[in-house]
């Protein structure tokens, strides 16, 4: 009995030697440096990214959304979801549409020059797909600046309290497919407005045209990880949006992610024709003014000759959007 004490003694004994004299040699780093880290990383990101540099985030900025990413990825992680990161130029697109909405007392996913999100993200530079969450709050007295992460941990709560079948904004947040997530707000004395902006981002995309002449041939480039195989491509095509009031964008509700005008569409035993390697390079020619909105799907099996297809479940991997004028 003596010897067990003894034993036990100098077992306590050497892990507090080692504890008081080798607290950083071998023990994890503790969670500010991660922090640390983290906010260099995106803080890096933030001072390369040139596109919408004038929504661009200040330092205090950027940490209040690296704080917020926390918290909806304590949300993805509850219901078995990987974490997303930060990116930089979805963030700017929401950021400008927080500072649209609150400016003009209006929330909804339209801006007042009847842009969709997909339409915003892309006319910014982006080529994946985004989905929106929007929230806003009013007060009859002013705002006070250092309320704003609790604004937005109270925006998202309300999402995530949401239930079925009335729960996309809940939905948006745990899809398991989302791998990056833009967080935009903006604070007026009297309004405050907090959007997140999902992003499915599979692909590298190559020479994507922004604009083309009706009747022009043009190609995409898409460039996908070795482990997937284009399935699916189908292309919308809409007219140009117009302008909306604050009171219309108000009446308006959640928003759908294509237009009933399917233009064009390419199968997989016709898309791995364009197949070399790891790149497609598809072909395109559109004979009609407008917007073309182009959804891409992937498999994890290639299909050489006609079958039958099936998109359900699947997520659309990208979010391109061609202006085609005369």
């Amino acid at each position: 009995m003596f010897k067990k004490i003894c034993k036990r003694i100098r077992i306590l004994i050497l892990l507090i030697i080692i504890t008081v004299f080798f607290p950083h040699s071998i023990f994890p780093q503790g969670t500010d440096d991660t922090g640390k880290d983290d906010f260099e990383n995106y803080k890096k990101m933030n001072d390369n990214e040139q596109r919408l540099i004038e929504f661009k985030d200040t330092d205090e900025s950027l940490k209040l959304k690296i704080t917020q990413l926390d918290v909806i990825n304590k949300s993805r992680r509850k219901n078995k979801a990987l974490p997303v990161k930060l990116d930089i130029l979805a963030s700017r697109v929401a950021n400008r549409m927080s500072k649209e909405a609150a400016d003009n007392e209006y929330i909804g996913h339209w801006n007042m020059a009847g842009e969709e999100p997909y339409l915003r993200y892309a006319f910014a530079g982006g080529y994946d797909h985004v989905s929106e969450n929007a929230y806003g709050e009013w007060s009859s007295d002013n705002f006070s600046v250092s309320l704003i992460s609790s604004l937005m941990k109270s925006g998202h709560e309300k999402f995530m309290s949401e239930r079925a079948p009335y729960d996309g904004h809940k939905q948006n947040i745990i899809d398991k497919s989302h791998n990056y997530a833009g967080i935009g707000f903006y604070l007026t004395k009297k309004q405050f407005r907090y959007y997140e902006e999902f992003i499915d981002r599979y692909f590298e995309f190559e020479n994507i045209p922004s604009e083309v002449k009706a009747g022009d041939p043009c190609a995409i480039t898409i460039k996908t990880d070795g482990q997937s195989f284009l399935y699916y491509v189908v292309i919308y095509r809409e007219n140009w949006p117009h302008l909306l009031s604050p009171a219309q964008i108000n009446k308006k509700g959640s928003y759908p992610d294509f237009t009933n005008q399917k233009y064009k569409e390419i199968f997989a035993w016709e898309l791995s024709r364009y197949r070399n390697g790891t790149t497609y390079k598809i072909p395109l020619g559109f004979t009609e003014e407008g917007l073309y909105y182009i959804q891409i799907f992937s498999d994890k099996k290639e299909l050489t000759k006609p079958a039958s297809l099936n998109t359900k479940g699947k997520t659309p991997e990208s979010g391109i959007v061609i202006k085609v004028s005369r």
